[in-house]
C-alpha cells in the first residue's frame, strides 16, 4: 500500500525540467511539420487551380476568337457585297440618264429555259450586265458575255454566279461603238476565249 501510495505521491510532482523541455521541443516540431505540410499541401492545391484556370482561361479566350474572326470575316464579306451593289447601282444610274442607253433583255436557252439576263448597254460608255439563275458553271469554267457586230462576235467579259445563278458584269465600251446587233452567253474556259465555242445559254432577240 505505501508503494501505492507513494507512486501517486510522484504522479503529482511537476516532471523535471529537462523532460518537460523535451515533450515541448517534440510538440514544438511536429506541429511546425504538420503546419509546413499543410502550407506545401494548400499550395499544391492552388497551383493546380491556377493551372486549371489558366487552361480554362485559354480554351475559352481561343473559342471566343474564333467566333469573333469568324464573324469579322463574314461582316466583312458582307460589307464587301453591299459596296458591289451600291457601286453597280450607282452605275445603272448613271447609264439611264443618257437618254442613248438602252436596256437588252436576253432570255434562256434550250441548257437552262429559266435562266434571264438584263443589259443596260450604252454605246459610248459600256454596260451593266445582270444574270439571273444561271447554273453555277463547272470546275474550269466561266460565263462569256458576247457583243455580236453584224455575224461577227466580240468578246465582253467573263463572269461567275453564286450558289443562286446571280451573276454581274461591267461590259466595256466597244472600239468605235460600233452597233451591237445581240448580245449571248456561253460557257468557255474560265480564263476566257477570243471566240465563242461552248453553248449558249442566255440570248438577246
Amino acid at each position: 500500500m505505501w508503494r501505492v501510495v507513494g507512486f501517486a505521491a510522484d504522479l503529482r510532482q511537476p516532471p523535471p525540467r529537462r523532460a518537460k523541455r523535451g515533450v515541448i521541443a517534440r510538440v514544438d516540431r511536429r506541429g511546425a511539420r504538420g503546419a509546413r505540410e499543410r502550407f506545401w499541401s494548400g499550395l499544391r492545391w492552388a497551383a493546380s487551380v491556377a493551372v486549371a484556370a489558366g487552361l480554362l482561361a485559354s480554351a475559352a479566350a481561343t473559342y471566343v476568337s474564333g467566333r469573333y474572326e469568324g464573324r469579322l470575316g463574314q461582316m466583312a464579306r458582307e460589307v464587301a457585297a453591299l459596296r458591289g451593289q451600291v457601286g453597280q447601282q450607282r452605275l445603272a444610274l448613271a447609264l439611264l440618264r443618257d437618254p442613248a442607253t438602252q436596256v437588252v433583255l436576253l432570255e434562256g436557252l434550250e441548257p437552262s429555259p429559266q435562266a434571264r439576263g438584263r443589259l443596260i448597254w450604252n454605246a459610248h460608255a459600256g454596260g451593266l450586265f445582270l444574270a439571273a439563275d444561271l447554273p453555277p458553271a463547272p470546275a474550269g469554267r466561266a460565263y462569256e458575255l458576247w457583243a455580236i457586230v453584224g455575224t461577227r462576235p466580240l468578246p465582253s467579259g467573263v463572269f461567275g454566279v453564286d450558289a443562286e445563278g446571280t451573276g454581274s458584269l461591267r461590259v466595256p465600251p466597244l472600239a468605235a461603238a460600233r452597233r451591237v446587233n445581240r448580245f449571248a452567253v456561253t460557257l468557255e474556259l474560265a480564263q476566257g476565249v477570243p471566240a465563242p465555242t461552248g453553248q449558249m445559254y442566255l440570248a438577246s432577240k
